[in-house]
């Protein structure tokens, strides 16, 4: 049996821009993806921190350095630039997999670049 566990987190990064009329996704600047080894069109849950929503996308790659993090599509709705939010990403490992299982997290800055890794 394969369990679900968080596999890589950005952590209070910062929302640049809100688009409604959008398919839908979140873009988040490529910095922060090869540093968090979150893969664009994976799934994420983004956790708000000023309203306490929280929503199930997926992720397009925004410019290198841009340091976009873009709300695309309904979950414009909750969700203003100037949040902060927490990009939470999940994976499924096998039991052998969790002993040894790490999580990457990713604490951005107030730019959005990367402030550490842990």
């Amino acid at each position: 049996m394969l369990v679900k566990a968080l596999k890589a987190k950005i952590h209070r990064a910062t929302v640049t821009d809100a688009e409604l009329n959008y398919p839908g996704s979140v873009a988040i600047d490529t910095n922060l993806l090869k540093a968090s080894g979150i893969r664009p069109y994976e799934e994420v849950l983004l956790a708000n921190i000023n309203n306490g929503e929280r929503v199930e996308t997926y992720v397009v790659p925004a410019p290198e350095g841009s340091g976009r993090i873009g709300i695309l599509g309904a979950a414009a709705r909750k969700f203003e630039p100037g949040d902060i939010v927490i990009i939470i990403n999940f994976g499924y490992y096998s039991p052998e997999e969790m002993e040894k299982h790490k999580p990457v997290v990713v604490v951005a800055d107030d730019k959005n670049g990367i402030a550490k890794t842990m």
